[in-house]
This record gives C-alpha cells, structure tokens and sequence, in this order.
C-alpha cells in the first residue's frame, strides 16, 4: 500500500530534488518561500502576478537586486533539497520557468551548504520573453561525489535588468527505468525485490483529505506539473500531487502488480474529527460518484471516450488494467452510518452496473463486506502476542466475500498481559523500526492468511516509507533520508520479501499428529508437478522444533532448498548506520526413507522449504 505519509512521496520515493518547487499554497497550507533562501543580496518576495504561469501554479517568487549590490555579483536563490541533495557522479536534469525581460545568462549550480565546494555549473541562455512564462532547460553533471548530503541547489543571475519571477523550479536525479517525473530507482528497486502482486493506491487517509474540499482528485494529478495545483495532504504538510494516478498506474507496470485504485467515498476527515467527520449529503453524493466513474474512464475507456482520449493526448494510448476498485478508506471510523446507509451502495452500484468485471472493495476494515458480490478490506494493527493469536482468523470467514488484507503491522511491543491490544493513545511508545519479533508475528498472520488464498486477495504492509527526517508514523517497512546509500530495509521487509519470493499455485492439504503453537506453517504445490513449498515460522518456545515431511509423490533421495531467517534476538532491529540484523542460512536437504524431509527449527526462525 502506498500514499504519502511520512515524506515517502514528496521528499522520499519520488526523485524531485527540489523542496517548494512550485509555491503551492491552500487555506490550510499557505504559500510560502522557505526553505528558498536568496543568494547575493536579492530579495526575494512571492507574488501572484497578473500572468500566472498557469491556473493550478499562480503563485511564483519574484527574485529583485537588493537596495545594495555590487556590479558584477549574481543574484538568485537556493535550496537545500529534502533535508540535503545526495550530489553523485551522474546527469541531474533540471528545469525552471521565468517571467521577465532578462536576456543575460542563467546559472545553475550544485554547491556544498557552505559553499565552499562547487559540485557541478552550466550557463543557461535566457530565453525569456517579456509577459510570458518561457521554459528553460539544463543538465548537470558532477565529476566527484560529494561528501555527505549538506549540498544545496542555486540558481542566480546578474541584477543589472532588474527583477524577474521564477516558478517550477525543478532537478531531478536519474530515476528508476529513466522515467521522466520518475522515482528513486534504490527505493523501486528494493520494492520490486519483494515481488509485489498489487498496489493499493493512492491511499490511506491521505485519499480521503483532511477539510472539505481537499480530498484527492485525480484529474488535478494527471497532465504537466504546471498543471497540479498540488494540495494540503491528510499527514500536516502539502502535496505536490507529482506522483499522480498516471505515476501510479506507471509504478503497476513497471512493479509488475495489479493496480488496486481507491476512489473518494464522500467523506472527509475533518482535522480527524472522528465522532463528527464531514459526509456528504445524500442528494449530492451523485457528483462524486460521476467524478469516479470519470476517473475509471480515463483508465480504462476507448480512445473514442471523453477520457479515454483525454488519456491517448497524454501519451498513453491504451488502457491500463484494473481489476479491483475499494470505495474509500477505513468507512468504519469516518461515518460508518451513512456508509452503509448510502455512500457505498451509491458508488457500488454506479461503478458495477458500468464495469460489472471489476471486483469492487468496501473500507469497512473488519471481515464484513457492505455487498454482495464484493470484497472487504481488513486492516490490523497489533503486537507479536496478538497475530500469534491470528493464525486461524481466516479460516471460517464467508467465502464468498474476498478479503483484502490493505494494512498490518506490529507497531508496539509485547506486554506482561499476552491478549492485550494496541494503545492509540499519543503517550504510548511506539516501536521506532520493526523488530524481529514482530516480523514473526506478521508472518504467523500472513500465513493464516496464505493457507486461506482462496479468499485472501492479499496482504500489504503498511505504511510502506518513512523519511526520517519528517514522519508522522512508524515504524515503517522501509526508512530513507537523501542519501540513498543509507537507505534502510526493516527485519519485516526482510521476512516478507522471503515469504514473497516463493510462491505456488495451489495450497496444499495435509495432516500432521500436531495442533499449531509453538510452530505455524502452509504448504504448497505448483499444479502439476511434484514442485512442494513449505513455509513455517516458530514462535514462543524454548526448545527446537523438529519437523519430519512427506510430499506426495517424492520419493526417498528427493531434493530441497531450507532457507531460514533469524535474528540475534527479538528485539533486533534495522536503524540507519547499522548493518542489517537479519541472518540467512540455506542449507540442502534430500529426502530419507519415504521420502521424509527432516529438520529442526529453532525460536524465531521463519523459513521455506522448496523441493526440485
């Protein structure tokens, strides 16, 4: 699951450089200059000028020569990036736009924050014309790394023509795939190494916006950036909205996941305002059911459709798949009454009646689907204690609803009490990272899960990112800041990306002469071989559990790959700086007489056996 919490989108995954690029302002979040600072006695004042570069960016930043400068001295401005600029040997391309008359040059600069040390310059011919916003283009390119991230980006010019206004001010490192307005290609990649089958997007509570009028709206996230006004996320600071639904819908393709796009549900969480969030009425909840079926248009329509054309002008003349659809986000907490009275049967039956293939999902957070024909989506976050206790939770639940697992996490440490749940009181300490204890929590509930796939669509942790430079949760499944060589990956990530990496067409029955506790497990078969998967973790005991199996049709002299995950102990971590505490070992095994595998593992260990 993805949606920006914690600068994991602006100022993490998404490769902009540029902090306050473009201005972008609200009534919760007004415009503001910082973190820009002026370069060489400029003044720097932000203006809505009578030519706005466009009507989602109106605001710009006028730069004007100081009432003393010295001739010949540039003026400008500069920024430090997302809590600093990781500066590299590689091509950085960079872009601003310019209001004005100025016909000197431009330069931009890749310099230390003390300014001791120039990384990378190019000149830039102004090609400003007076009245319009003109467009400038440059690339840099630095022949040494520098030494930490304390590095800031300047641009500046000479004052002798007066002041000009500067908006969209842009740099970007190379992104994953060179994709243009792309990503980090470390944080991608390490997203692609845990094999993912979906993507739910664009969130979260950040879909649902915090005041009236703020919700995400996804025809304001597609087209040029001048053209997304951007707006006040859910999680205390703006959104440049420059990972957009097409952005999403690129990361599917390039993920190789199925695309599991929320739509608005006609509420908002009013400054999380829980017992009196603000719906909307009943007589006018057909607008934004029209605006869902607009957007499911523009993914799916013909090019011969309103939006499905309006796709192809944005360069992406086929359709992209979707298959699922979830109406909101967690509806049991923001006005669960008029959920089910009306919002979710409006948007259901709208969205069926047009594309009656899509398997449509309600937020209700529980195991209780809204409607027939539809799928639930269940979120838990718990301690170890409790998902030990989750095995089985899926296993009598109504098969004929499917189950979207769209949020888990071990988020606090195990007790003195075994069953008691999560505080969500603000006092209560939270774990800073994942730990390995909690990783095997998760494993246990996500194997319950595995062993019930025929009604488990799937299971995403969540909240995926973390910048820790600015974060409002955790832990997270993976920690960040601009260096992307310290970019940390949790004892969770770890775990799922094993769990993940190993996958079979069909669960496997079997019988055992033992209950579950202290080891839980699943096995598998791809349809048609002999190809087993057997996955396990063990959890609260003292002792080695021996295991002795059996695959039907493998005889003695079989062969297997046991691969096992560890820890030093439950409480290890991953933190920035630290080397990763997780511990591999793959050991070969071949089958005894009639065709036993034979092995012990020990507390804590989460392994998969696979035979070839």
């Amino acid at each position: 699951m993805f949606e920006d919490i914690n600068h994991s989108g602006d100022g993490g995954i998404y490769a902009e450089l540029i902090q306050n690029r473009a201005f972008q302002g609200s009534t919760e979040f007004p415009s503001t200059i910082d973190p820009w600072e002026a370069v060489g006695n400029a003044r720097l004042t932000l203006q809505n000028t009578s030519v706005p570069l466009s009507w989602a960016l109106p605001t710009s930043v006028q730069v004007a020569p100081g009432n003393v400068s010295a001739p010949g001295v540039a003026i400008g401005l500069q920024n430090p990036g997302w809590w600093g600029i990781s500066v590299t040997p590689q091509p950085y391309s960079g872009s601003f736009w310019a209001l004005g008359s100025y016909h000197g040059k431009f330069t931009a600069k890749l310099q230390s924050a003390d300014s001791l040390h120039v990384w990378a310059s190019v000149e830039i011919k102004s090609k400003c014309q007076k009245g319009e916003w003109v467009e400038h283009k440059f690339h840099l390119h630095p022949r040494v790394a520098a030494p930490s991230t304390d590095n800031k980006f300047v641009l500046e010019f000479q004052p002798d023509q007066g002041s000009l206004n500067l908006n969209l001010i842009s740099l970007f490192p190379p992104t994953y795939k060179n994709s243009p307005n792309g990503n980090r290609p470390g944080l991608m990649a390490g997203l692609k190494d845990l094999n993912p089958s979906f993507l739910r997007m664009p969130g979260g509570n950040n879909l649902e916006g915090d005041i009236f009028g703020y919700r995400w709206k996804w025809n304001e996230t597609i087209g040029p950036l001048s053209e997304r006004p951007g707006r006040p996320g859910t999680w205390g600071y703006a959104n440049t909205d420059g990972i957009g639904l097409v952005e999403y819908l690129q990361w599917c393709e390039d993920l190789d996941a199925e695309a599991i796009l929320a739509v608005w549900s006609g509420v908002y969480l009013n400054g999380y305002d829980n017992d009196n969030p603000y719906d909307i009425p009943e007589e006018e909840i057909g607008l934004y059911v029209q605006e869902a079926l607009d957007e499911l248009e523009f993914v799916l329509g013909d090019v011969d459709t309103k939006y499905g054309a309006l796709r192809a002008s944005l360069g992406y003349p086929h359709p992209w798949k979707l298959n699922y659809v979830e109406i909101g986000n967690e509806d049991q907490i923001s006005s669960p009454q008029t959920y089910a009275d009306y919002r979710f049967r409006a948007f259901y039956d709208a969205i069926h009646a047009a594309y009656p293939s899509i398997m449509l999902i309600s937020s209700t957070g529980d195991l209780n689907a809204v409607a027939d024909n539809s799928a639930t989506d269940y979120h838990e976050y718990a301690r170890p204690n409790i998902f030990a206790t989750q095995f089985g939770l899926f296993d009598n639940a109504n098969r004929s609803h499917p189950i979207l697992i769209g949020e888990y996490a071990t988020i606090e440490p195990n007790t003195k009490t075994v069953s008691e749940p999560v505080s969500w009181d603000a006092d209560e300490p939270r774990l800073p990272y994942p730990n390995w204890v909690g990783a095997v929590g998760e494993t246990i509930f996500t194997l319950g899960a595995e062993r019930n796939a025929d009604i488990v669509i799937g299971a995403s942790y969540a909240p995926g990112f973390q910048n820790i430079n600015g974060f409002q949760w955790a832990p997270d499944l993976v920690s960040f800041n601009a260096d992307p060589a310290q970019d940390v990956y949790s004892t969770s990530y770890y775990a799922i990306q094993l769990l993940s990496a190993h996958r079979y067409t069909h669960t496997a029955p079997f019988t055992s002469d033992e209950g579950f506790g202290p080891a839980f497990y699943v096995a598998g078969v791809n349809q048609g071989t002999n190809q087993y998967t057997f996955k396990a973790t063990v959890y609260n005991t003292t002792s080695p559990v021996p295991f002795n199996i059996d695959f039907e049709g493998l005889q003695q002299g079989a062969k297997a790959t046991l691969t096992v995950l560890n820890a030093p102990s439950g409480l290890s971590e991953n933190v920035l700086g630290g080397k990763n505490v997780v511990e591999r070992t793959t050991t070969s095994l071949t089958a005894e007489k009639g065709g036993v595998f034979s092995f012990q593992l020990k507390e804590y260990d989460i392994a998969v056996l696979t035979t070839f």
